[in-house]
């Protein structure tokens, strides 16, 4: 098995890792006297190699107080879900988070911690009482976060020695993912891995010193605790304070000269079929064949990794290795489709999926997959014509429009994993609105279906077809907290032909039979607590959703999904668009009176923003042939390369490289759970080159390829999207276009089967008649 981490953000040069193994020499002083050791303590529904996020971070088994260091050592045991709020009780303490508008900060509010948001304000009062910075960065549906939360930030105790002796900032990561991606940075390359919540202590200029990610409240035997961790940094703050800003500031040299990422003179573009063989080749390695995906488990959907093999099939078509690609994004796809990480009864996809069948997930929904999944599975429609692929497109968007949608037109971030049980409990349960028991099914679906086999009831052939079991389905070894005991998670275990078979009734009755129950379940559902529902949104994620909707609509010819997407940019202009200083927006908020509201400050947009709205109009574009949506894009086009560009290296950074606050100006080299927009950024200035004829984006895109070619040429399987976008250029793109009258019944037959066929590297227009 080839091992890779993906998670880096930064390249391991020899000259790096020199740097940064020099820098740790200082750690030797926050030793504790005394020895200790870590034991191994599995975490709940995590593998001994957990990853946050699509982070691998191994969980080491025997960690020593040497380990406590700078170097971050954090990656404890975690502790249950569960948590014990009173509801109804008034506050005791309320700090500044109560006046923003991020849903993560405001879960903080109530604190007995002296929280700032990221911003000068707490910048100062850091340089004006000499005090370094803790940093908490997390997002308001991460699970870990609320249990650092209620174990540590809720501790009066641990708050006074926060408040007193640090200046504390807490950041959502969503909200500021520029700020994210620094300091995550500097935690990968000084610990070997990263999530969240992430913790890290500054110096007054913002400088790391030390940083970790979960900590536990207090030493629980032999693991030190938040309070250990604070005290000792607050002796050696005192005591030998220069040591600790010295190695800060080697690292972050370090990490400026390993993050770099630029053309080199006379570098060409790389070979088109030669990173995408190896791109294929790296995946086939690491591809799991019984139930799809890559790896054993944990199990992420990972569409930018489906879609390019299904991108390199449509190449490759003749031969045993894009036949072969072809049935790797098949089949994880359909094992998706059926297992447990696809929401049976109210729709749409879980984050990831703790096992290898993809059977328990971790519960949290995210919007950044609904959109990149409903794309990724109209797709598998186009190429294979399987009507399965076509109605879970269709089920993603359900999801998406009844759940996460905006009276505006615009889409919510996210909906949590943890939720009451029931209205009178008082501890959230991850995964309490999803899981059933046998009982509630039984006494849902009491009836007895006439003609089947055994006088079954639909209880009984829900069960069977479902994989119900009357102790609950969830194996011990993925619920170590017992959080799903006795619980069902629905998982299709047999196909309909085989279902009905067994209980002795057609096909189109057993459809019938299971439609029904799942609309019994859904009306049941809807009467428990939910889940947390994040209701900030994000242009970057938008964009993604907006493309999600027009290449469904234009592929199904669904004319109520078109308009949905039409609304989708509406909102975009009207809430993300800030035409006095032509930049978008990255966030807006829902507020008390649902109305869309905007922070005192609005954060201007980052490279994502701009990348993923240009891709999602020129998706709207295609499918709706209305101008208006392809002169913004190319406005916004022409706007990021002003703000984003790299000059002397090629490329884009991920931010604003002129930002006094963000310390390293960084290139994000990864496609993972969201596409790098550099990736976005290539097939964006390739259509628009195509769509307006301007030879410079074309120019560009082959510059900014050129810039991350020795990434392509080694590990090719880290971007899988920029692999694409070098096929593109390989292939070329053809231009298809359709003259006629446009509302003319020959015209929409031509279109029509224009978008149903799969075709990567084209770009559609409409003639004149």
């Amino acid at each position: 098995m080839m091992l890779m981490r993906l998670s880096s953000a930064w390249s391991t040069s020899p000259t790096t890792i020199k740097h940064i193994s020099q820098a740790k020499l200082f750690t030797r002083s926050l030793r504790k006297d005394n020895h200790h050791t870590l034991t191994k303590n599995r975490c709940a529904r995590l593998p001994h190699d957990y990853w946050f996020g699509q982070k691998s971070v191994p969980v080491s088994t025997r960690l020593s107080w040497d380990s406590f260091r700078f170097s971050g050592v954090f990656f404890f045991s975690m502790a249950s879900g569960s948590d014990s709020p009173d509801r109804l009780k008034t506050p005791k303490y309320t700090n500044r988070l109560s006046q923003e508008k991020s849903s993560y900060l405001l879960q903080h509010a109530h604190n007995p911690v002296d929280w700032y948001p990221w911003g000068q304000e707490a910048f100062d009062k850091a340089k004006c009482e000499d005090k370094p910075i803790f940093l908490s960065v997390g997002y308001s549906t991460c699970h870990w976060c609320h249990v650092m939360e209620r174990e540590s930030f809720e501790d009066e105790e641990i708050g006074k020695i926060l408040s007193d002796n640090f200046v504390c900032i807490k950041v959502d990561r969503e909200e500021r993912p520029d700020v994210d991606k620094v300091y995550m940075t500097f935690v990968q390359a000084t610990s070997g891995g990263g999530g969240w919540p992430m913790s890290v202590w500054l110096t007054p200029d913002l400088k790391p010193f030390i940083g970790g990610t979960y900590f536990p409240p207090r030493d629980s035997g032999r693991r030190p605790g938040l309070k250990t961790v604070l005290l000792r940094i607050i002796e050696q703050w005192q005591t030998n304070r220069e040591t600790l800003e010295s190695s800060g500031e080697r690292v972050l040299e370090a990490l400026r000269k390993g993050t770099a990422i630029s053309a080199s003179p006379g570098e060409t573009l790389p070979p088109g079929p030669d990173v995408a063989n190896r791109c294929y080749q790296q995946l086939a390695h690491s591809y799991e064949e019984e139930y799809g995906g890559f790896r054993e488990a944990p199990k992420f959907p990972s569409p930018v990794n489906l879609k390019f093999l299904m991108s390199f099939w449509a190449v490759n078509r003749s031969s045993s290795e894009g036949a072969e690609a072809l049935q790797m994004a098949l089949h994880t796809l359909r094992m998706m489709a059926l297992g447990g990480i696809h929401d049976h009864v109210a729709q749409g996809f879980h984050r990831y999926s703790t096992d290898s069948s993809w059977h328990v997930p971790h519960f949290e929904k995210m919007l950044y997959d609904q959109g990149q999944l409903a794309v990724a599975y109209i797709t598998a429609y186009q190429v294979s014509g399987e009507q399965l692929f076509a109605d879970v497109a269709r089920d993603v968007l359900l999801y998406v429009s009844r759940d996460l949608s905006d009276k505006s037109g615009g889409f919510y971030s996210a909906e949590d994993a943890d939720s009451f049980p029931t209205v009178e409990s008082t501890e959230k349960r991850e995964g309490a609105f999803c899981v059933w028991t046998a009982g509630e099914i039984r006494e849902l679906l009491p009836d007895i279906v006439e003609g089947a086999t055994g006088g079954a009831t639909q209880a009984d052939i829900f069960m069977h077809h479902y994989g119900v079991k009357e102790q609950g389905n969830v194996d011990p070894a993925q619920d170590p907290h017992g959080e799903l005991q006795g619980q069902n998670v629905l998982i299709v275990r047999y196909s309909v032909e085989l279902t009905a078979a067994h209980f002795g009734i057609s096909v189109n009755r057993l459809s019938e039979l299971l439609s029904e129950a799942r609309a019994k379940l859904a009306e049941v559902r809807r009467a428990r607590p939910p889940p947390h529902l994040d209701t900030k949104m994000l242009a970057s994620w938008n964009g993604l959703m907006l493309s999600g909707f027009a290449r469904v609509g234009a592929v199904l010819g669904d004319k109520a999904l078109l308009d949905r997407a039409e609304r989708a940019a509406c909102f975009l202009q009207d809430h993300l668009w800030d035409e006095d200083g032509q930049r978008i927006l990255h966030s807006c908020y829902r507020g008390n009176n649902m109305e869309v509201e905007q922070v005192a400050s609005p954060i201007a947009g980052f490279l994502d923003d701009y990348a993923f709205v240009v891709c999602g109009l020129l998706d709207l574009f295609e499918a709706t042939q209305k101008f208006r949506w392809l002169q913004w894009a190319e406005e916004l086009q022409l706007r990021q390369d002003q703000l984003f560009w790299d000059s002397q290296g090629s490329g884009y950074f991920c931010s604003d490289p002129s930002d006094p606050t963000l310390l390293l100006a960084l290139k994000q080299d990864q496609d993972g759970a969201e596409p790098s927009a550099n990736s976005v950024s290539v097939m964006n200035l390739l259509r628009l080159s195509h769509f307006t004829g301007r030879q410079d984006w074309i120019q560009r895109s082959e510059q900014l390829l050129t810039a991350f070619s020795d990434r392509l040429l080694k590990v090719p399987i880290a971007l899988p999207d920029m692999v694409r976008g070098v096929m593109a250029h390989h292939y070329t793109l053809k231009q298809i276009v359709i003259c006629g009258l446009p509302d003319a019944e020959d015209t929409a037959s031509l279109i029509s089967c224009v978008n149903s066929l799969f075709l990567p590297h084209k770009v559609r227009v409409a003639g004149r008649s």
